[in-house]
């Protein structure tokens, strides 16, 4: 059995499986993505989404489900399954699932009566096309199969309901058809690698339900326009593959492109594995630009964002063996429109919040690691200079939003708009108004300093360098004297008024590869935040002791909102955690992470397969909500698991 294999018993179950959601991408912003039992529960989900720059910048479903039909005698058995009103789910396909296994690619094994039917699916790296094969197992008697496809053909972020707009006419293709509901859209091609019938049966399939939207508080129903369906009959044993894409496909080409694709990919044999794979589908490669970018996440973040980008293209890249991946992002696209930002040209860049406080901070950190993945004097080789010339455009007071006091700490404005992380927002103003000093700001700028006063002493300008170290250590000195509260960390002082909430903001103090902090104090900082913040995954946004603590991610918007950064737990804190717990603990502490690392493993068949979401709740049962896919969650797990094998390896050179 493989890594990612659930059986009829879970499946059949509808109460545990709509539960779990699958997502495939084809690193160039398109995806495929549903339950495993077929039935859609979010407006996200779709079997083809993909971008349409030519309309706007959000992603578009045109191929919503794929219903098929098993045909024998007469008999029709529908595998198809939606949700409708009052609970009611139809048909009920699902009942006919045997096993879902994502091993390699997503396969469904289904059976009725006598027949056996085998479905994969795939992504067509960088093109906007799924391909799906059906392969008859086992058929006693003449089988036919009939396809209905469910066309949305809007934004993601929208619903389709029945209107007089809609063009349902089907274009005759080799061995399929193409459609454009719409004359803004591109055309739809569904085409398959053997000759079908399709007959023309436009029928609006009215009042579809997405739970998740329901549960979030959102409009929740849909229309899906079903023009026809096409069918084609099957031998035991023989195999066909059906495309969808926004241009015709060669269909004597679709084996070979079937079996191109599949060499591609790497199997999830573990939990590593899998997230190595997670990491790549996060890719946005704009071919035609030889440019790429690392999207935050999925289902809705479709556009690049760059303190999600610097924070994850370390370990998503250098950390699963994909240099070449690092050059695209950062030299080929993020450090472009770095030096962009930093001289002032502000207009056209991609990469969106590079004027954020931390985003700069961020993306030192992001070369730093590459030195640490590589070396430190190929890091001041080919990135020393941009990292010196965004140190000192702080320094300099030339960033809009963060400014440099005489007592060397980087102050931020966070009253009315937004300066960290925990950006939520109500009524125009940050619900979590971090403002001032804050504490990972200025943890940051300290070891961004650090790490380019060792830069410019590789560049052979210790002048500079002794000259950096000095204002350093300036800001080592105030930022002890302004955070550290005897106990801990307080998370953002500004005027007389110190923050003395629990937060895990703190720990980047004591995980930085240089922190100002001396050993007592880090140990400090690690020992509060695993007594009150840490959970199986990772840090709570809030200590439980707080009066303000709202541990569960539920409710309409505003609810959510306001508990967003206020208890649940997001787990891009964990790599910051196990960074400091190993500094403080080195090797007596391993036993100790490796039990935590347990948890994420156990994430790996929840929710959305093979990934880790955006947050969760802050209390048991650490149920997943916001993004299904989160790039900074990925990338945590990915970096704490790759320096626990570094201090392991470490310390077996010291004993041998």
């Amino acid at each position: 059995m493989s890594y990612l294999n659930f059986d009829k018993k879970l499946l059949v179950n509808l109460d545990r499986s709509l539960g779990k959601e699958m997502i495939r991408t084809n690193r160039s912003g398109a995806y495929n993505s549903t339950t495993l039992v077929d039935c859609n529960t979010r407006k996200y989900h779709g079997q083809l989404v993909l971008p349409l720059p030519e309309l706007s910048d959000d992603n578009y479903v045109l191929l919503s489900s794929f219903d098929e039909t098993v045909i024998q005698h007469g008999a029709e058995f529908n595998l198809g399954i939606h949700k409708y009103g009052d609970h009611n789910f139809s048909p009920n396909g699902h009942k006919y699932i045997r096993e879902f296994d994502c091993e390699v690619i997503s396969k469904t094994v289904y059976r009725v009566g006598g027949v056996i039917l085998q479905k994969e699916r795939m992504l067509v790296s960088f093109e906007p096309r799924v391909l799906i094969r059906y392969t008859l197992l086992e058929a006693h008697s003449a089988t036919t199969l009939r396809f209905r496809p469910f066309l949305a053909f809007r934004s993601v972020n929208e619903l389709t309901q029945e209107n007089s707009r809609a063009v349902a006419d089907m274009r005759e293709e080799i061995n399929g058809g193409s459609c454009q509901m719409y004359p803004e859209f591109p055309r739809l091609y569904m085409q398959f690698s053997k000759k079908c019938t399709y007959v023309h049966n436009p029928l609006w399939y009215k009042g579809i339900e997405y739970q998740k939207e329901q549960e979030r508080g959102f409009a929740y129903k849909e229309d899906n326009l079903v023009p026809g369906y096409f069918e084609l009959p099957m031998k035991k044993g023989e195999s066909v593959i059906f495309s969808a894409g926004i241009t015709a496909t060669n269909v004597r080409n679709l084996k070979a492109v079937w079996d191109k694709e599949l060499s591609r990919r790497n199997a999830r044999t573990d939990m590593y594995a899998t997230l190595c794979n997670s990491a790549a589908q996060f890719y946005k490669r704009i071919e035609d630009k030889d440019k790429c970018y690392l999207l935050a996440g999925f289902p809705w973040f479709s556009h690049p964002m760059a303190r999600e980008e610097f924070f994850s293209v370390p370990a998503c890249t250098l950390g699963i063996g994909r240099s070449d991946y690092w050059d695209l992002i950062m030299d080929k696209t993020a450090i472009p429109e770095v030096k962009a930002f930093i001289c002032g040209e502000t207009k056209n860049l991609v990469l969106g919040g590079l004027d954020e406080p931390d985003a700069l901070l961020w993306f030192v950190r992001a070369i730093q690691s590459f030195g640490n993945y590589t070396s430190m004097e190929e890091a001041a080789k080919r990135y020393g200079q941009i990292v010196v010339d965004v140190v000192d455009f702080i320094r300099k007071n030339k960033h809009p939003r963060m400014f440099l006091h005489q007592n060397n700490l980087v102050w931020v404005d966070g009253l009315n708009r937004p300066a960290t992380w925990m950006s939520a927002m109500e009524n125009g103003r940050p619900i979590v108004p971090r403002t001032g000093y804050v504490v990972e700001h200025n943890a940051l700028w300290y070891n961004a300093m650090m790490f380019a006063a060792e830069m410019l002493r590789l560049m052979q300008k210790d002048n500079a360098a002794d000259l950096m170290e000095y204002q350093a250590n300036l800001t080592k000195t105030s930022f002890v004297q302004t955070f550290w509260n005897g106990f801990y960390l307080d998370d953002y002082v500004i005027d007389s008024y110190h923050d003395k909430e629990v937060r895990p903001n703190m720990i980047w103090a004591a995980a930085l590869p240089y922190s100002p902090l001396d050993r007592k104090q880090q140990k400090a900082v690690v020992d509060i935040c695993t007594k009150e913040l840490l959970t199986p995954r990772g840090l709570r946004t809030l200590s439980p002791k707080s009066g303000g603590y709202r541990p569960v991610y539920i409710g309409g918007q505003l609810e959510r909102d306001r508990n967003f950064h206020n208890g649940p737990v997001w787990p891009w804190t964990i790599s910051a955690y196990a960074s400091a717990y190993m500094r403080v603990y080195k090797m007596s502490g391993m036993a100790f992470l490796e039990r935590a690392l347990l948890g994420f493993e156990q994430e790996m068949s929840e929710l959305c397969i093979g990934t880790i979401n955006e947050l969760y709740d802050g209390n048991p049962p650490y149920k997943g909500h916001g993004g299904m896919s989160y790039a900074p969650s990925v990338a945590a797990v990915i970096s704490m698991c790759n320096k626990m094998r570094g201090l392991k390896e470490e310390e077996q050179q010291e004993n041998a």
